[in-house]
């Protein structure tokens, strides 16, 4: 609550100069611990019924109510905030001319899988939440895209959005056009997911370290061991069937992997073991690189053995 009353101070502030400004408000929550919401709405889910999604193992059904009555008491607080920063810009005469993006950095799974928190392939994890409002180029009725965003993404889209240049050696895609429906989304395009080495929960949880790619319709993942995960994310929405390795969709799995492939050479990512990567940034003390590995184990538990390569 005390950072969003300094953000509303900052654009009451800032509203009337001749020189647009830049906010970056970072809100902690939703994150563990999911106990510490204000009480207002900690009591809103406190008895609600909470409805699981299919992919949650029965042993985890308890755990995941849990952290998700939690889970959906910060993110209630969290939409209050969100609507006093638009309050904000309404009542100082900007929101017309602000552009104002909502994201997040990472899902959760929530015992989806077995799983719990961040940074795993499946969709729990990489699906986000992301909000552009900017009344004064995009109107303010309300569209949809299925656009796969990739978070380098997001600087060069926003920075033609304010008509600035995009810095040459920028990695990510200017998806302006396509925010401005000047565009169609590419149908045959792909996002690119990565853990370079494995830390903390995932090391705990056995998951090493990965390269992917999410299309429309399908996940495909390579761990540092080899393919591992395939899903058609159509007809199987919630990843309860891994169709890697499967006979009948080798075709698909060879189309994958060569897109794949694709982001690894234009990237210039070798795909080496995460050791190496820490070794090369002086990082092999980093305490959540150290962690035990696969102590809690899950069905995507991989031994450390092969993980490492």
């Amino acid at each position: 609550m005390a950072q969003t009353d300094d953000a509303c101070a900052y654009i009451r502030d800032h509203a009337g100069s001749e020189n647009p400004f830049l906010l970056v408000l970072s809100w902690g929550p939703p994150h563990d611990p999911y106990d510490c919401a204000p009480e207002e709405y900690l009591s809103r889910f406190r008895e609600r019924e909470i409805a699981l999604r299919p992919n949650v193992p029965e042993d985890r059904r308890e755990a995941a109510v849990r952290s998700l009555r939690g889970y959906y008491a910060h993110i209630a607080a969290l939409d209050d905030c969100v609507a006093r920063v638009v309050a904000a810009l309404e009542a100082s005469g900007v929101a017309e001319d602000t552009i104002l993006c909502f994201a997040s950095d990472h899902g959760d799974m929530h015992e989806s899988q077995g799983l719990i928190t961040k940074h795993v392939p499946f969709d729990e994890s990489i699906r986000v939440p992301f909000l552009l409002r900017y009344p004064r180029e995009l109107g303010r009725q309300v569209r949809e895209t299925p656009l796969l965003l990739d978070a380098p993404d997001i600087m060069p889209t926003l920075l033609s959005l304010c008509g600035l240049p995009v810095p040459a050696t920028d990695e990510g895609r200017d998806f302006s056009a396509i925010v401005r429906g000047e565009a169609e989304v590419d149908p045959a395009m792909s996002a690119f997911l990565q853990v370079p080495a494995p830390y903390w929960i995932l090391r705990t949880q056995g998951i090493p370290e990965y390269r992917g790619v999410r299309t429309l319709r399908y996940t495909y993942v390579r761990n540092i061991a080899g393919p591992w995960l395939l899903f058609d994310n159509v007809r199987d929405p919630f990843q309860g069937r891994n169709l890697c390795g499967d006979p009948d969709h080798a075709a698909l799995q060879r189309e994958l992997e060569a897109e794949l492939q694709g982001w690894l050479d234009r990237l210039g990512d070798e795909f080496l073991a995460g050791r190496v990567y820490l070794e090369r940034a002086g990082l092999t003390h980093y305490r959540e690189a150290n962690m035990p590995w696969g102590v809690r184990r899950t069905p995507w538990t991989v031994e450390e053995a092969s993980a490492v390569g």
